[in-house]
């Protein structure tokens, strides 16, 4: 009888963790093309990413530097101080884009050139996201909000 139950709660223990190696299989082939990795200029010109891999860049949108093309194209620079990335964009822009101010967009390289597919800009006078903030403040360029 004792060896009935011993073999039930191995086989029970056994079944928890083939469930649980599936699950975390699964989360994880779930996420392979839903995550993207957050850039500065300055460490995309460091370590430039693969060929058609997504991801963040994010800085501050170049003064002087944004041209609008025939229809919804738009080109500009992003900076963080260091590093200058030219940006070029098809759509609408954010209603508080503009330059000096904080931008993340996501996208890829193209012949060195980030071709965003997804531009996001600050929300008020005070936000800035942290991951341009932070590669800013690396830089020196980016001291925060007074108040």
């Amino acid at each position: 009888m004792k060896s009935l139950k011993k073999k039930r709660r191995i086989q029970v223990l056994i079944a928890a963790a083939v469930a649980l190696v599936v699950a975390a299989v699964l989360i994880g082939y779930g996420f392979r093309d839903g995550i993207n990795l957050y850039r500065s200029p300055t460490q995309l010109a460091e370590a430039p990413p693969p060929a058609g891999e997504v991801f963040r860049l994010g800085g501050l949108v170049e003064e002087g530097s944004l041209v609008r093309g025939e229809g919804e194209t738009v080109s500009f620079s992003v900076t963080d101080g260091g590093e200058v990335v030219p940006v070029t964009f098809r759509g609408v822009l954010p209603d508080l884009f503009a330059e000096n101010a904080g931008m993340i967009g996501t996208g890829t390289m193209v012949d060195g050139v980030f071709v965003a597919d997804e531009i996001l800009a600050k929300h008020d006078e005070n936000y800035m996201p942290r991951e341009v903030s932070d590669s800013l403040k690396e830089q020196g360029v980016y001291k925060g909000p007074t108040s």
